[in-house]
């Protein structure tokens, strides 16, 4: 969608509509001070709908394209509500088995698009940040195989040398994917009878991420707009309004949602659901932890990793997709006590770990695991759907829908 006249009109009918709705939902705020509104301009060249890695990383892409702009990031909560710094680490491309099914519903040519995108964002995002910022640690990636998964291991070990090949000129690595089960009697797993290693995943910190991002935003100029909610835009003019209930409104020439799993609050008809997933971490191991990186198992959907010496376990959400698919946050019973027995019977088996923390992000996902990077009517654009690898995808994301809106 290009603002061509239809599709025009259909989003402007929408917008207005769904204006009214969202504007009669929500409770009054106080109205800005005269303080405020001469601090915080109500103008701006570019405005971006969500905090998050995507959304930030486009204020700065913008801005290195275009020093002269007026950037502000509107974001509802104090730290990206959503999967930002909610989300596990991952500095991931993809498991064997999780890329398999992608070429049976993408096609092959696709799926490896798609991990190139992830591998040039994850070196973008290393660029601009740099490798101690992010805490980032290369200790491997490891996919997990059970009994009952010797045919899906089978099937990886088929096609290891042709992924391999498709790799190595990303990675750099000969063999980026090894089989791994020598390893397993050290790591002291119960039930997992094969490891494949992939040499070029890693794990990083999301909250220093994030705070990087918005230290380097902040520097540059950029109007972080923290707690301010974005209930509805409508075109005004030769540009957009962005409404919150009590807050003045703001006018931007271009406008970018870039909330992702929470986009149809704002964009109704757009093709990205929420995605909710649980996330447990324990306290600091007592002897510590045989092993480090990050492990995948079921396609990806269960996965955890190292921090330091604790165990962070999430996802599981495969086990009640349509209960999962909310935009709030908070738990499920089932998928947590699920989540507990594969650390207690699978991971740090005999050892009887009670988790400290639980937490809850929401993803964005969709039809097609492909992001969703569009312009619906001239000047409003959305980067949507990264479907749970917005670490890898985000800052190439941003990039991609930058180039479109300033070419």
């Amino acid at each position: 969608a290009h603002g061509s006249g239809g599709q025009a009109g259909k989003w402007t009918y929408v917008l207005s509509l769904h204006t009214m709705r969202r504007m009669d939902a929500k409770p009054a705020s106080p109205a800005w001070s005269f303080w405020e509104q001469d601090v915080f301009p109500a103008a701006f060249d570019l405005a971006v709908v969500g905090g998050g890695l995507v959304g930030v990383s486009a204020a700065l892409s913008a801005l290195e394209r275009r020093p002269d702009l007026r950037v502000a990031v509107l974001e509802r909560g104090a730290f990206p509500l959503g999967a930002s710094s909610r989300n596990a680490g991952f500095a991931c491309l993809g498991s064997m088995t999780e890329l398999l099914a992608d070429i049976e519903h993408l096609g092959e040519e696709a799926t490896w698009q798609l991990v190139t995108r992830r591998w040039e964002g994850l070196q973008h995002l290393r660029r601009r940040l740099g490798d101690e910022a992010l805490e980032l640690n290369f200790h491997g990636g490891y996919e997990l195989f059970r009994p009952e998964d010797e045919d899906a291991y089978a099937r990886c070990m088929e096609h290891m040398d042709s992924f391999n090949r498709r790799l190595q000129p990303l990675t750099g690595h000969r063999e980026t994917l090894v089989a791994a089960d020598a390893r397993l009697p050290a790591f002291g797993f119960a039930g997992i009878r094969h490891l494949i290693l992939h040499r070029a995943e890693g794990q990083l910190h999301p909250g220093r991420l994030t705070a990087a991002l918005y230290e380097r935003a902040g520097s540059r100029g950029i109007h972080l707009l923290r707690g301010m909610e974005v209930l509805a835009v409508h075109a005004a003019g030769e540009g957009f309004q962005l409404l919150s209930r009590g807050e003045r409104p703001l006018r931007a020439r271009r406008v970018l949602v870039a909330n992702n799993g929470f986009a149809r609050q704002l964009l109704p008809e757009l093709e990205v659901q929420p995605a909710r997933n649980q996330v447990l971490l324990t306290p600091p191991l007592r002897g510590g932890l045989p092993w480090r990186g990050t492990f995948h198992y079921r396609q990806g959907y269960l996965y955890f990793r190292n921090v330091g010496n604790r165990i962070l376990l999430g996802g599981a959400r495969d086990l009640d997709p349509r209960g999962e698919q909310t935009a709030e946050f908070g738990a499920h019973g089932q998928i947590r006590d699920a989540l507990k027995q594969w650390l207690n019977e699978i991971i740090a088996p005999g050892r009887q770990v009670v988790p400290e923390y639980w937490w809850s992000g929401i993803l964005g996902v969709g039809p097609q695991k492909e992001p969703l990077v569009e312009e619906l009517l001239p000047g409003l654009f959305v980067a949507v759907r990264l479907s749970g690898m917005g670490v890898a995808l985000g800052s190439r994301l941003a990039e991609e829908v930058v180039r479109r809106m300033f070419p």
